[in-house]
């Protein structure tokens, strides 16, 4: 556990430097999904870094819907040897492969579909999930959607979908910070009680504090244990946008802004540097 919590600590630092190093970027709920990226990727979740595969056989898959927290994403990735670290430092600049939402034309390993235009990866983790289950692939696929991205129609079709299809080796996270670009989900558009909803629809609904290393881990390992009894898995994850940046934490205005220098340097105080380093 020591070990996982500094990884996380590793992606937060790597996540609010390449935010700054290119002036653009989401750090907040890039910050808040740490922990959760740390523990699919480096403790729960059956996976080969290399070679990549994109038809990701015998092994299980993830899919990030809601694309803008990329950051994280990619140096999750990184540190799961997918690509070199250093390569973190082409995020948003001309000729990378980082873009600012993960795209396939690119060729980074680790990414299976582009992602950002927000509402389509429910869909596509489903669709992922019922090929594994022609194919009798016994292993499972993840995602991660933000709660503002469930304001988004199709997301609604694809809930509907997956209990009807028994889409049992599902598991989806929702990252409930409440915020969103424009203000709070509340203010926006508010979603109600998310349990009862996804409960009418037919799914599992589990809990857990995302930010939380132990419980995420712990509640991730019982939705794996919970699959192959006809229903599919939603986990309604609360975490604090921008954990780790006492200034970032629980402001929306931090959905997508860059810290500046000064900002930068006290943020880093606040996440010490580990044995992995920075890239």
């Amino acid at each position: 556990m020591p070990q996982l919590k500094d990884i996380a600590t590793q992606i937060r630092r790597d996540i609010v430097r390449m935010v700054h190093g290119c002036q653009s970027g989401h750090p907040g709920g890039s910050l808040g999904c740490a922990d959760f990226f740390t523990a699919l990727y480096f403790k729960v979740m059956q996976h080969k870094p290399q070679p990549f595969d994109m038809d990701g056989g015998d092994q299980d898959l993830f899919f990030l819907s809601n694309g803008h927290i990329s950051p994280v994403f990619y140096s999750t990735l990184a540190h799961a040897g997918y690509f070199p670290k250093e390569e973190l430092a082409t995020f948003r600049k001309l000729n990378s492969r980082l873009q600012g939402h993960p795209t396939t034309h690119e060729h980074l390993p680790g990414v299976r579909v582009a992602s950002g235009s927000l509402g389509q990866g429910m869909s596509v983790a489903i669709g992922a999930a019922l090929t594994k289950k022609l194919n009798n692939d016994d292993r499972f696929v993840f995602s991660l959607h933000g709660d503002g991205e469930l304001e988004e129609g199709q997301n609604w079709e694809a809930i509907m979908f997956a209990p009807h299809h028994k889409v049992d080796n599902l598991i989806v996270t929702i990252d409930w910070n409440g915020q969103q670009i424009d203000g709070t989900v509340e203010d926006v558009a508010g979603l109600g009680d998310l349990e009862p909803k996804f409960a009418s629809f037919g799914w599992k609904v589990l809990h857990m504090d995302g930010n939380n290393m132990d419980e995420v881990v712990a509640t991730l390992e019982k939705a794996i244990s919970l699959t192959g009894k006809g229903q599919p898995i939603v986990i309604l994850m609360k975490t604090v946008m921008g954990k780790g940046v006492d200034f970032m934490e629980g402001h929306h205005e931090w959905h997508g802004i860059a810290p500046s220098d000064e900002q930068l340097a006290k943020a880093l105080t606040q996440l010490p540097a580990t044995e992995l380093g920075d890239y």
